[in-house]
Formats: structure tokens, C-alpha cells, sequence
């Protein structure tokens, strides 16, 4: 694949970053995926001190890696990100014969396009699950089903969406466009249009998990999208009720990766890290934190419940298949990113 020559240019700004200290991860990833109730007991095993620094977006990992300041060792990019992870040169092939459970993974996860290349590796698959809608629930007294409450005169002020791109797929999907991922200039400007128009019904763009979960416990946002399991667990604990969907136009289903990057003085810290979480403790770590779906099935059955096991989907990963799972967006990225800016821009 034809690297573009902005990413070469990113990537020789990232060489020139400084070195981690020895015996310690710096770790780009998402909230819940360095949490302490599972590293801490993995630190003081390993004697490997774990430093997260979280995005809040797909489109934050490459701008991070480029700016300096430090190197990270790992990141946990989507598939829909992973191939411009590699594009970029920011990553380095994973050495699977030293993941001891990396024949455990779902074949299905392993066989995605964007984590591999000229036979090598350049993800661990991890979590895996869906972007819902949620709502709730003393808010409703007919739950909603449609994207249409999204777009209702009668809600405004109380919806939100994730300060992320993707929120051109769910305006196309208004409109009865499934092809989200390939979407014309005229389909964008559509979408784009679509979401200036529902701007003004908008309390908000959430851009962290803590942050919307802050919006439904203060009352301010009724309805929003949502990272299935996660937001509505934080809630639950707070003793506010919220109901998750999928709607009838149907959701985006997603999976996240680790990746070693390029250059990583700590491979040592790094290898017993992805060990870690794709053991037991980590993959039952995340689905405790997050309440996402995990990619080792052996793992998280010999650690799960049967009921969070089921719940989970962990006995049917072909529940990816009823999703629209994010898709690298290759050359037509730029547009898609122009776009979601131009509408938070009005």
C-alpha cells in the first residue's frame, strides 16, 4: 500500500521523541483499559510500571504519537485505525510466538483486514463490541428504537453525541444510507447537513466517557450514542437507570487492538503486558471495567460467568456480523474528518 507523505513525515517526527524509562509502559489507550484493579497486581508481578495517558478518539493516536514529549510503548487503536498505525510506520510487528495464548483468539478477529501485513502482526485483537444508543429511562414513558429521537424537536437540549467522525454514520443511517463507510462527497455533505440541522437540539458532544456519564447524572442528556457497557455500568453504580439499543437503522460494531510502537526501548515490559491481558486477568480485567466483550474465549470462560459469558456474546462472535464494523477509511479519511469539523465549526 502507498504510504501517503504526511505519514512519513509524522513518523520521522516521532523518531526524534524521548525514551521511556526502563521497567515502565507509557500506554496510549482508552479509559478502563489500564485500570488498577487489574495492573496494579500485574505491576507488582512483573516489576512493570504502568503509565496510561487516554484518548478520547480514534483520530487522537496519531496526532499524539507525532507531537513528542515521550514515547509510548503501546497503543489500543480500532480497526477502523490500525492500518494507518501501520501505514504510518508508527508500529512494529508482534512476535506471537512469545503471546502464549495467541492461539486462543477468535479466528474471525485474527483474519481482519488492517492488523496485519506482509505476514506479520501488528495487533493483538482485545475487545470487541458495539456502538449502542442509550437512554434514560424515568426520561421515556415509550422507548425510543429510532434515530429519529436524535433528530426530535422535543428532545432538544437533551441529546448528545461522541465528538468523533462517526457521527457522520449515524446522520447517513438517518437518511437510509448503510454504505457508511464509503460515502460520496454529495452522501457526506448530506450528512453533514443533517447534523448542522440537528446542532441546535444538541446539549452537548461528549468526548469522554466520565464526561457524558456527568451529563445523564446531572439530568442534562437524556438520549445519546454510547460505548456499549461501559457509560451505562458507570451510571448504574450512581444509581441511575439507562437502557442501551440498538436501533432500528442498526449500530457500528468496533474492535480494539494492542500494538507495540516502533522503537519501544521496553519490549521486555511490553511482551509481559500483552501476556497479561489476553491471560484471564486482563481479559476478564476489561469486561469487569468496561463491560465490553473480550477476544480470547478460553480466557474469559474459564473466568466468567455463565450469564456474562452469554451476555457478552463470547459464544457468538458472529454477533460482530450484525453490525457495521468500522472500516479504514483510506484516502477518503481526510474528507470525513473535514466534514465532522466543518459541522462542529457552525
Amino acid at each position: 500500500m502507498k504510504k501517503c507523505a504526511i505519514y512519513s513525515s509524522i513518523a520521522a517526527l516521532m523518531a526524534s521523541t524521548v525514551a521511556a524509562s526502563a521497567q515502565e509502559l507509557n500506554v496510549l489507550t482508552w479509559e478502563g483499559y489500564s485500570d488498577d484493579s487489574f495492573i496494579a497486581a500485574f505491576s507488582e508481578a512483573s516489576g512493570c510500571q504502568v503509565n496510561a495517558t487516554y484518548v478520547g478518539s480514534n483520530d487522537d493516536f496519531a496526532p499524539k504519537l507525532a507531537a513528542g514529549g515521550g514515547v509510548y510503548d503501546l497503543i489500543t487503536p480500532s480497526i477502523d485505525t490500525t492500518q494507518l498505525m501501520i501505514d504510518a510506520g508508527f508500529v512494529e510487528p508482534i512476535d506471537t510466538s512469545k503471546i502464549s495464548e495467541w492461539d486462543n483468539i477468535y479466528p474471525k478477529f485474527l483474519n481482519q483486514d488492517g492488523i496485519q501485513e506482509g505476514g506479520d502482526y501488528y495487533g493483538m485483537p482485545y475487545t470487541w463490541g458495539s456502538i449502542p444508543f442509550m437512554y434514560r429511562n424515568d426520561k421515556f414513558e415509550t422507548p425510543p428504537t429510532s434515530l429519529a429521537s436524535l433528530f426530535s424537536s422535543d428532545l432538544e437540549g437533551r441529546i448528545s453525541l461522541w465528538d468523533d467522525k462517526s457521527a457522520l454514520y449515524v446522520a447517513a443511517r438517518m437518511a437510509g444510507n448503510m454504505d457508511i463507510y464509503n460515502m460520496s462527497d454529495a452522501d457526506l455533505e448530506a450528512a453533514q447537513a443533517k447534523l448542522i440541522e440537528q446542532k441546535p437540539l444538541v446539549r452537548k458532544y461528549w468526548a469522554t466517557a466520565g464526561e457524558l456519564v456527568d451529563l445523564y447524572a446531572g439530568g442534562e442528556v437524556w438520549i445519546s450514542n454510547t460505548w456499549g457497557g461501559y457509560q451505562s455500568a458507570l451510571l448504574a453504580e450512581q444509581g441511575i437507570e439507562v437502557t442501551e439499543f440498538i436501533p432500528e437503522e442498526g449500530a457500528e460494531g468496533w474492535m480494539d487492538s494492542w500494538m507495540i510502537v516502533k522503537g519501544s526501548p521496553n519490549q521486555d515490559c511490553a511482551y509481559k503486558f500483552l501476556n497479561m491481558q489476553i491471560s484471564e486477568q486482563g481479559q476478564c480485567g476489561v469486561a469487569n471495567v468496561n463491560g465490553y466483550s473480550v477476544a480470547n474465549p478460553v480466557a474469559a470462560k474459564a473466568c466468567m460467568s455463565a450469564e456474562q459469558f452469554s451476555a457478552l456474546h463470547q459464544d457468538d462472535p458472529d454477533y460482530l456480523d450484525s453490525l457495521l464494523l468500522w472500516q479504514p477509511l483510506g484516502e477518503r479519511l481526510e474528507a470525513y474528518t473535514n466534514a465532522w469539523n466543518a459541522v462542529k465549526a457552525q
